[in-house]
């Protein structure tokens, strides 16, 4: 899987005796994979996580839900979430906050 996702690739005795089955009977069987998705409980510590840290990027809070429950997320599942819990914009700050004394330079420049 290019994704890094988790995926189950065994199957249960009972399971793989079913189809083992029914294959031998010459009947066709479909294999349906179900992805891991995130849990409500998850959900709600990705928003309240998002909401004490102001400035994390999606990718750090991907990377922390990751660290704390063990199963992968993505970025863009941690955007999903986030723009249901109502936040928007969780991307990399790339300017450097101004301290005083850069404030103080640039209002004597503009004047």
């Amino acid at each position: 899987m290019a994704n890094n996702q988790s995926v189950r690739r065994h199957l249960d005795a009972f399971t793989r005796g079913r189809i083992i089955g029914k294959l031998e009977e010459g009947r066709s069987v479909t294999i349906v994979v179900v992805h891991d998705e995130p849990h409500p409980a998850d959900d709600r510590d990705i928003v309240l996580q998002a909401r004490r840290k102001r400035r994390q990027t999606a990718g750090e809070i991907a990377r922390h839900t990751t660290q704390a429950t063990g199963r992968p997320i993505s970025r863009f599942t941690v955007a999903r979430r986030l723009h249901g819990g109502g936040l928007f914009a969780r991307r990399p700050v790339r300017c450097v906050p101004l301290t005083p004394a850069h404030r103080r330079r640039r209002s004597l420049w503009c004047r």
